[in-house]
């Protein structure tokens, strides 16, 4: 469900109370001003507003004193009723050992943490949690996840406590969900049963309703028994005020607060349909003209709610893990009886201990147990000031060493819904447009103007040839009109396509990326890590002649880089790892660190020998020991399997790019695989990449490209789509928009044919969803549909055209042989 922005003007309490029905209902009763329930007398009130108790008074207290009361404007009353509420004793909260296992995040200054709050109902609410700072200035964020109804809050540990945060959400009627299971890292989900109860009441009311309708299915004259059928048609109207009233308050709520807000929703002509029977039904059964169509009614809500039912469960049974939580290609090395080795990270245990690098992730809570941690927090925090650990000292998820490397003993299972949150954070945001998501709010908008006016029309028309078919068929035309292809079309075609990739180790951010990709103008790549491997056989040093001693200094120092280069360089030198001081690693240029009391540095000739090496015609890496040159390692370069047939694949395409940080030494073999019109860059450093994207953009071109992530983080949160070539390192880069196994690079053209095939897939589903309604209005607008049919049918098509997209873009991966 989408939630729109609402603006506000600011106005004075005496103008939100004249703009404000009156306090008094037709019955003379006292309405209470917060939340809409009878005040059982008028002793509570803040001058002409009464309250029907001291919680609800005090909730308008706070939104009078915080600037608040707009929230009165969304909605005519929508607060809670705290009349039967007691203040919850929230002192457990206090307890460190509970903080510890409810919070996300915790540090000096800073707490983030997650609440499911199952009173979340409606926009007012949204509106209100995402204005807690208003209550509290400790208060720094609170975004709201609406579908899931969670909310994610920071706060400022010297200014309010995690117990007053409870404590003030439920003060405004938003108590926390929490129970064992948040102590237990469980899921904190809370079953709604209300649909279930919704069910077995509107199944009661319409088989009660079809029985006291009896009568009049065997053909029974009215006229034999006046009292008899007087006496069950009444009794079916009262049955039928709850059923619509209860049974359709989801659909009468959204389409009211659809008009407020001059929003057509879909729930406007659905609410149309049942209000429209339910009056006619019950014209004639207070004028004496018949018994009314409350069985129709009656069915045509409860086949509603089984519709709904039945669409939850079908979304259920096909669930893809949409927010992709566990689908992070992030590995994480383990040491075990002395031994590393990469494992995925949702194999991690507690009690289990790893070994975090420079520039590495940290993906799990743990105790620091050996090496000094620096770490950045900027991820999570904003702030990129480093924080100081010693060993003893607690480490949480999602911040990156900047220092040498740390071993930790993992205290809490890896969240990846936490690490969801990180790579979904707004600062990494792209701001291109999705062209996809536009066309469907587009349809979506004109959709119910055109239903309404075939409704009307056909109301109109069978008024003049049959008022008996009039309301049937107004009702049906309605009830029938089916918006599935575009609300669903999209989030199931693409979020299954999402899950076919994510399967073979492509792993995309959101739908959003698939969109972007439709509109590409160029592709850039970067060379070492990303068409190269970062592992290559071809290496060896020149130089000085090497000792045993000097090997071992330098794997141990190179040990602490994740960069390509590094990573060649210690797989091709042998020897133990030694303790490395005062380690340094500058994106771009090199490492340096301190070992047995000689300063060592290794990286590139500028880094090291303090100038550009213009005259070397390979990929190589320079050593210095005590600031005397030792040598040099060469590198050749060992090009990915599906290079060729890739870049051969894109160049009829797109615009094709090449910017490396390497020397010009492959330029001629590069040539020989870009084609002469593309654009070739060496020697270029991180903030160089960046520009080069922007120029691209300035240029009016959507950009796509590919990186390792390692020093490149900008050109990828710059591009209109990043993707990361990853090896089985820890490589988590939130600024990328997906992140893909370097082992399934032959494949990259295939995933490529079938990302832009799937766009397809969704306009077919528009025109299945065209057919489908064309067919329907067809025979609703010319009486031969019932509503209770057409109720049937609704829910039926959008399980269609689900079920369509789903299979259709599971084939299509067999298809472009992408499983």
């Amino acid at each position: 469900m989408k939630i729109e922005e609402v603006n506000f003007e600011e106005k004075s309490l005496d103008q939100e109370v004249d703009e404000r029905k009156s306090t008094i209902n037709d019955k003379g009763e006292i309405i209470c001003f917060h939340c809409g329930d009878i005040c059982p007398d008028d002793k509570i009130s803040i001058g002409d507003k009464y309250f029907c108790c001291n919680g609800c008074k005090t909730v308008f207290e706070i939104l009078d004193n915080s600037d608040m009361c707009q929230f009165y404007d969304l909605d005519e009353n929508p607060g809670f009723s705290l009349k039967a509420k007691v203040q919850a004793q929230y002192g457990w909260l206090d307890d460190p050992e509970v903080i510890e296992r409810l919070v996300d995040f915790r540090n000096d200054d800073i707490t983030k943490v997650t609440f499911h709050l199952p009173q979340m109902h409606c926009a007012a609410c949204v509106w209100l949690l995402e204005n807690l700072y208003k209550f509290n200035k400790g208060i720094t964020v609170s975004r709201v996840n609406f579908t899931k109804k969670e909310i994610f809050i920071n706060f400022d540990n010297s200014k309010i406590t995690l117990r007053k945060v409870v404590e003030l959400l439920d003060s405004i009627g938003y108590s926390p969900a929490i129970n064992m299971s948040n102590l237990s890292d469980n899921s904190k989900k809370v079953a709604d049963k209300s649909l279930y109860y919704k069910l077995g009441f509107l199944g009661f009311a319409f088989g009660n309703v079809m029985l006291f309708t009896f009568p009049q299915y065997l053909g029974l004259v009215k006229g034999s028994d006046d009292k008899f059928f007087t006496f069950f048609s009444y009794l079916n109207m009262f049955i039928s005020i709850p059923v619509l009233f209860y049974g359709g308050y989801d659909y009468l709520r959204s389409a009211w607060l659809g008009i407020k807000k001059g929003n057509l929703n879909i729930d406007v002509p659905i609410s149309l349909g049942m209000l429209s029977i339910f009056l006619w039904s019950v014209y004639e059964t207070l004028s004496g003209l018949g018994h009314g169509y409350f069985d129709s009614l009656a069915g045509l809500v409860f086949f509603l709610i089984v519709g709904k039912w039945f669409q939850q469960k079908t979304y259920h049974a096909i669930e893809f893990e949409r927010d992709y939580k566990s689908y992070f290609p992030i590995a994480v090395t383990r040491k075990l009886n002395g031994e590393e080795s990469p494992v995925v990270v949702d194999k991690i245990e507690p009690g289990d201990t790893i070994v975090i690098k420079n520039n590495e992730l940290v993906p799990a809570d743990g105790v620091l147990l050996k090496g000094d941690a620096s770490i950045d927090y900027s991820f999570v925090t904003g702030e990129s000031n480093p924080t100081i650990k010693k060993p003893g000292d607690k480490i949480f998820a999602g911040g990156k060493q900047m220092g040498g490397t740390m071993e930790l003993t993992v205290t809490k299972k890896v969240s990846q819904s936490y690490l969801t949150q990180l790579w979904n954070d707004s600062s990494f945001d792209k701001k291109d447009k999705k062209i996809m998501s536009e066309l469907a709010d587009r349809i979506g908008a004109y959709f119910t103007y055109f239903v309404l006016i075939i409704a009307f029309l056909t109301l109109f028309a069978w008024l003049v040839i049959d008022p008996s078919k009039a309301v049937f068929s107004f009702a049906a035309v309605l009830i029938v009109a089916c918006p599935c292809a575009v609300a669903l079309s999209i989030p199931f075609t693409f979020g299954n396509a999402m899950r076919v990739l994510a399967s073979k180790d492509f792993y995309l951010k959101n739908t959003g990326v698939i969109e972007s990709m439709q509109n590409i103008d160029r592709v850039v790549f970067d060379k070492t890590g990303t068409i190269t491997h970062a592992i290559s056989e071809n290496i060896y040093f020149e130089g000085n002649e090497k000792s045993t001693e000097i090997d071992i200094m330098i794997k141990s120092l190179i040990y602490h880089s994740s960069h390509p280069i590094s990573r060649q360089i210690y797989e091709y030198l042998d020897g133990n790892i030694l303790d490395v001081d005062n380690l340094k690693e500058i994106v771009g240029k090199g490492i340096f660190g301190e070992i047995e009391g000689h300063s060592i540095k290794v990286g590139s000739a500028e880094f090291v020998l303090g100038q550009r090496d213009i005259s070397n015609t390979n990929t190589e890496s320079y050593v210095s020991i005590d600031n005397k040159y030792i040598g040099k390692f060469v590198i050749g370069n060992k090009y990915r399997d599906g290079v060729a047939d890739l870049i051969e694949y894109l160049k009829g395409k797109y615009k094709l790019s090449l910017i490396s940080g390497d020397n010009e030494s492959e330029k001629s073999n590069i040539q020989k695989l870009f084609p002469e019109n593309s654009d070739l860059q060496f020697n270029m450093k991180p903030k160089d990449k960046l520009e080069y994207i922007k120029q691209c953009q300035d240029n009016k071109e959507k950009v796509l490209f590919f990186g390792d992530g390692l020093n490149d983080a900008g050109a990828l949160q710059r591009s209109n789509v990043g993707i990361v070539i990853t090896e089985n390192i820890n490589n988590f880069t939130p600024a990328s928009d997906a992140i893909f196994a370097a082992d399934k690079f032959s494949k990259l053209k295939n995933y490529f044919d079938y990302i832009l095939g799937v766009r397809k897939l969704v306009f077919t589903a528009y025109f299945i969803a065209l057919i489908y309604n064309i067919i329907g209005l067809s025979f609703a607008a010319s009486g031969t549909l019932s509503p209770v049919i057409a109720a049937i049918l609704m829910p039926v098509s959008s399980v269609s055209v689900v079920l369509f997209g789903v299979l259709s873009s599971t084939w299509l991966a067999k298809y472009y042989k992408v499983v």
